[in-house]
């Protein structure tokens, strides 16, 4: 899940809070890098999921579902780009029940295929180093231009995700149980229109007994996040502004991930095919796997690098933003990353008892930023574990880590970024759209934010009080602006990656 990205502190928002009710201070942007084991593992690092209801004009009854891997991709990372791990399972699951457990798994799988090009070179063939074979432009699914092909199975499983029934998802075109994956954009000469290029790869897809088509695409995607790492790592060394308040705090960072790239995961899924029929409020998380064995080869060309074996190892873990990296202690990174939502009660303490808050205030609190005092902390719980009462609460809910979303929700003609706390009921944390300031919001939400408007926790009673959060009132920000500007509106939403290069 979330990492150790942090985003950049605007200190003089800090130093006018008492004018602006603006506080800037630390955070972290998505899950990159979020524990020590996964840095190891670059392809399976899930750095952020989204679920909302679809706002694409026409498409309100899905639900899309965005799942995005491997970190900080260079746009030039050539000559191997950016392809999934074919020994990983990937999988993106569905609470439709509130118990904490999987009703619905969707598992992708990938295979590479090296095409082995060759060129005539004095009178002997010899294979070519590169994935593009330089014959011409790579314009279609599975182009003779491309020297690899990469490809992959979407699996559905309904109940648990290793002993359940299992379907393929299917073409609706042709049947078939095989998606292509778009080559990375390695750059104008090699793709000369990526975005059309990638549309190709927008698939229809059947989904089990459900008489309505969803969408499919995987294919590497411009990382939406914008964040600032060198200062903040030194220590938040980052010089104040020369006036004493400036009225642009939230729009004053550096952003470090302009030029990165992810590899997105995702689905578009009819709202009636995923609940299950009583209850509209769905969870979700996604996963990444390997496996328990590895044995390197010392000799590669015998038959691969190394020979994967044995069951398989969850080490990949991802559903509200920033809880690995902002809420689990050091200690147990590796260990939320391996768990399951059943088992979250293992990390209760780090939630109602937050040492973020207290951070805050060690840094900042002489400027007025006091952490909450009410403990336990009820108002995080409902946020992180349980979801809202009247917002996102499923009944009989068993208090587990994940997005939740109320699928009855109506999708917001306006998104505000600030979601729920900015009067948008149809975003974060009622799910999250990729135009939510997950940052922002959390760490309002961490000082205090629902005791200051009275979130309910029952029918009878509130979560905690105004009193409870002395700093809850004010607008902490991370100084780097995210709102629905930054997508597109219609799937896959997420926009096309950065060009290696834009040279023609």
């Amino acid at each position: 899940m979330p990492s150790f990205i942090l985003k950049q502190t605007c200190v003089a928002a800090l130093l006018a809070s008492a004018f602006a009710g603006v506080v800037a201070t630390p955070a972290v942007a998505s899950s990159h890098r979020e524990a020590p084991f996964i840095t190891r593992h670059p392809k399976v690092d899930a750095t952020d999921l989204y679920m909302f209801k679809s706002y694409e004009a026409g498409r309100s009854g899905f639900v899309t579902l965005v799942a995005n891997y491997q970190p900080l991709q260079d746009a030039y990372g050539g000559p191997n780009y950016f392809s999934m791990d074919p020994d990983a399972l990937y999988e993106i699951h569905i609470d439709n029940t509130g118990d904490g457990k999987e009703d619905i798994t969707f598992q992708f799988r990938f295979t590479n295929t090296n095409k082995d090009a060759q060129f005539t070179v004095g009178g002997k063939k010899v294979s070519i180093p590169l994935i593009q074979n330089g014959g011409g432009d790579i314009a279609t699914v599975n182009s003779p231009n491309s020297n690899q092909r990469e490809t992959y199975t979407v699996t559905m499983v309904r109940g648990d995700r290793r002993t359940g029934a299992r379907t393929a998802l299917t073409n609706a075109v042709d049947g078939s149980t095989t998606f292509d994956k778009p080559v990375d954009n390695i750059g104008n000469k090699t793709i000369s229109n990526y975005p059309a290029y990638a549309a190709k790869h927008v698939y229809s897809v059947n989904l089990p007994n459900c008489g309505v088509p969803g969408k499919l695409f995987v294919g590497q995607r411009k990382d939406p996040f914008v964040v600032n790492l060198g200062e903040t790592f030194d220590l938040i060394n980052i010089k104040a502004p020369a006036t004493a308040f400036d009225p642009n705090a939230e729009k004053a960072a550096t952003d470090s991930l302009k030029d990165s790239n992810v590899t997105s995961l995702e689905l578009e899924l009819p709202i009636a095919c995923i609940t299950n029929g009583t209850e509209p409020v769905i969870g979700a998380w996604t996963t990444a796997s390997l496996r328990q064995g590895r044995l390197i080869n010392p000799t590669p060309k015998s038959g691969g690098a190394s020979k994967e074996g044995g069951a398989w190892a969850q080490v990949s873990r991802l559903g509200m933003p920033l809880v690995n990296e902002l809420v689990i202690g050091l200690k147990d990174k590796d260990q939320f990353n391996s768990s399951k939502p059943t088992g979250d009660g293992q990390f209760i303490d780090y939630v109602t008892n937050p040492t973020l808050p207290a951070l805050i205030e060690v840094l900042y609190g002489s400027v007025g930023a006091k952490a909450p005092t009410n403990f336990p902390r009820n108002d995080l719980v409902a946020t992180f574990l349980t979801g809202i009462f009247g917002v996102n609460q499923p009944a009989g809910v068993v208090a587990s880590e994940m997005l939740r979303l109320n699928t009855l929700t109506p999708v917001a003609a306006t998104q505000s970024r600030l979601g729920v706390i900015g009067g948008d009921s149809a975003g974060f944390p009622n799910g999250r759209r990729p135009g939510d300031d997950v940052v922002d919001i959390e760490l309002r939400v961490a000082m205090g934010r629902l005791c200051t408007l009275g979130v309910a926790m029952n029918a009878t009673t509130a979560l905690c009080k105004a009193s409870d959060a002395p700093a809850g009132s004010l607008d902490f920000t991370d100084g780097a602006y995210l709102d629905s500007t930054f997508t597109d509106n219609a799937f896959p939403y997420l926009r096309n990656p950065i060009a290696g290069s834009l040279k023609h």
